[in-house]
């Protein structure tokens, strides 16, 4: 199906660069970079996927059934994104908030160019009807001007807030009252910051927005006229063989310039009881979720809540993993943990109802996911957040940012989180 071949190109750093330019071509993109980030369970450094040749898009009616034949089908590499809104594929929910991006609720592509970045080398897999293309491409690549050269745009960017300070505080005050009254746990609720109106070069946007952020699930996603300019550290799930991986985070601290001060932000984040509690809870309900499609006794948890330093934050991270049923389609251990847990609560129903009723926005591909799978049904998914989505057409930009809120929140302090968390977008969109 696939024609496959290795190429070294002088400089990985420059040609990866060039590649992405080369990208913006296309209708149909999905860029994953892990920005050198070498972690236990990468597989690649980067991977481009382009140029659709089949693809699959639809609203939340029995979306995970219409992956699941398209991808039995197809056995071939796809590349896309679920938002959080196919949650009312799998429980009887709705999403009845304003939503100025509007996305497909489900969309994936079989690409007839990819390429998979590991080390100095390239693996290039071109669908055979395209592989006379390889060396034409490769050369026009390598001919290409760098993305930094490219005229930059200085449009001034208005950012608006969904919801208001003041009605931030009275929400987590509503959402505190279900918690005492034993309705929920914890839930993350989350708020959105955007603006109208405005025009962004995406490219540039995501490369600013990579260069401050470093993370490794950075995503540069490109459906038609819709953007997704991604910085976000999380893994939502990832199937290698017969193990799963899912790397919950909850906790999160600001970094400092000072290397001292910077080491205590991380201790007393590693220390913090309330954090702490966040990310247990959310590991027992990754740990309950895995368990639908696990083997007896599989399900263990092998880190929990390390602290792990980005360059915008400190996060607290828990590693959960399982053995897979052997008869298991991956679409099912999928359908079975989402929307991850991370992003929703403890008990998860109960807490997607409360966060329907008091955030203001529909969450679309915000808390949803973007990633990939193999013809051999292997696939690797992170979890939207510290992200610009952008609707070129509609002229809309927007990004949102949440907090934990448990029985010990402070709303004054939640608000700050979501400052620190909103702080790398703010700054790629007005400077």
């Amino acid at each position: 199906m696939r024609t496959s071949i290795y190429y070294q190109p002088k400089s990985i750093e420059d040609f990866k660069k060039k590649l992405l330019f080369w990208a913006q071509q296309f209708d149909d993109v999905v860029w994953l970079d892990s920005n050198n980030d070498i972690q236990k369970y990468s597989s690649y450094d980067a991977v481009l996927a382009v140029d659709a040749f089949t693809s699959i898009k639809t609203d939340y009616i029995n979306a995970f059934d219409k992956l699941n034949e398209y991808q039995s089908i197809t056995q071939d590499w796809l590349f896309g994104y679920l938002t959080y809104d196919l949650k009312n594929d799998v429980e009887v929910l709705k999403s009845d908030n304003y939503d100025g991006l509007q996305f497909p609720d489900l969309y994936f592509f079989q690409p007839k160019r990819l390429f998979l970045i590991k080390g100095s080398k390239v693996e290039i897999q071109y669908l055979r009807s395209v592989d006379d293309e390889i060396s034409y491409d490769l050369e026009y690549i390598s001919s290409a001007v760098n993305s930094s050269a490219v005229k930059k745009s200085h449009n001034p960017i208005k950012i608006k807030l969904r919801i208001h300070k003041d009605e931030y505080f009275n929400k987590v005050e509503e959402m505190l009252a279900h918690i005492h009254r034993g309705d929920i746990y914890e839930a993350n609720f989350c708020q959105e910051y955007y603006a109208e109106e405005t025009e962004i070069q995406p490219l540039e946007t995501f490369n600013k927005l990579n260069r401050i952020s470093r993370p490794p699930f950075a995503t540069f996603l490109k459906n038609d006229d819709k953007y997704l300019l991604s910085a976000t550290p999380e893994r939502y799930l990832k199937k290698e063989d017969g193990k799963v991986i899912s790397q919950p985070i909850k906790g999160t601290a600001k970094r400092s310039k000072d290397m001292v001060q910077d080491r205590q932000l991380a201790k007393a984040l590693s220390l913090d009881k309330k954090e702490r509690s966040e990310n247990i809870m959310i590991v027992d309900l990754v740990r309950n979720d895995l368990s639908h499609t696990a083997t007896k006794g599989s399900v263990k948890v092998e880190e929990l809540c390390k602290v792990y330093s980005f360059l915008q934050v400190h996060q607290m991270i828990s590693t959960v993993v399982s053995i897979v049923k052997e008869d298991v389609s991956p679409i099912k251990i999928l359908r079975t943990t989402f929307p991850m847990g991370s992003m929703t609560g403890a008990p998860k129903i109960s807490a997607m109802q409360i966060i329907e009723d008091l955030e203001e926005t529909k969450r679309g591909l915000y808390s949803g996911s973007v990633g990939y799978f193999k013809p051999d049904g292997n696939f690797d998914f992170n979890v939207i957040i510290r992200s610009i989505l952008y609707n070129q057409t509609q002229k809309y930009v927007s990004y949102s940012v949440g907090s934990a809120i448990t029985a010990k929140s402070n709303p004054f302090k939640e608000y700050e989180e979501c400052l620190i968390k909103a702080k790398a977008m703010r700054e790629v969109l007005e400077n």
